[in-house]
């Protein structure tokens, strides 16, 4: 069993920067890959970004990809999305989830389930 607790959403200007935090429980967090979401108003759930068990790999959604970065540390059991340049299509509810799968955009393989954190994007 693993339990997630994001952080780190707010508001922001258009261009700045936030970084979230998804907090995980239980020992085995070095076995799960991991994955951020997001869910917009009258959107359904995409994908934005998922890293390797080990860190190794990471992928990302076309529309975040040379702005956001995913990253996680192991030893402080907690998955990290750092967003520059941020966008006002960027606004959402963003979770984080974890799967015992290897790293994956598909919501249906993920397990695990932060309740969000907000980030909204003022233009």
């Amino acid at each position: 069993q693993v339990q997630l607790v994001e952080s780190g959403g707010g508001l922001v200007q258009a261009g700045g920067s936030l970084r979230l935090s998804c907090a995980a429980s239980g020992r085995t967090f070095s076995s799960y890959a991991m994955g951020w979401f997001r869910q917009a108003p009258g959107k359904e759930r995409e994908f934005v970004a998922a890293i390797s068990w080990s860190g190794g790999s990471t992928y990302y959604a076309d529309s975040v990809k040379g702005r956001f970065t995913i990253s996680r540390d192991n030893a402080k059991n907690t998955v990290y999305l750092q967003m520059n340049s941020l966008k006002p299509e960027d606004t959402a509810v963003y979770y984080c989830a974890a799967t015992s799968r290897i790293a994956t955009m598909r919501d249906d393989y993920y397990d695990y389930w932060g309740q969000g954190t907000q980030v909204t994007v003022s233009s």
